[in-house]
């Protein structure tokens, strides 16, 4: 899979909607067959940065993703939003889900 993650530092007086500004783009990319999620969390130490966690079957969802009319809608939109271009860690893993971290493994039966 293409994993990505991405931060955005978001003009301060934008920082409380942007859940909504990117909603449009956010749905329409989870709707993508290739996308297997699309999360975005909202830092608690600088509440004008978000942060994408993204992942895509492979590289060919990753270019459809890329060539979308939304992801070319984001392009125009979101940058007007910013302070700043946004960084990302871009990485192909080879899986497609999430793995375990046992080193801090809940014990089965534990509600």
């Amino acid at each position: 899979m293409i994993f990505i993650t991405a931060k955005f530092h978001v003009r301060p007086e934008h920082a409380d909607t942007w859940p909504e500004i990117t909603d449009e783009f956010t749905r329409a990319t989870r709707g993508e067959p290739g996308c297997l999620w699309f999360d975005w969390s909202r830092s608690v130490e600088r509440p004008d940065e978000y942060v994408l966690v993204e992942a895509f079957r492979d590289g060919e969802a990753g270019a459809a993703h890329v060539q979308s009319e939304h992801f070319r809608e984001a392009q125009r939109t979101l940058p007007g939003y910013l302070v700043e271009t946004p960084r990302i860690v871009n990485a192909e893993v080879p899986q497609q889900d999430w793995s375990l971290l046992g080193e801090l493994a809940v014990p089965e039966g534990r509600a």
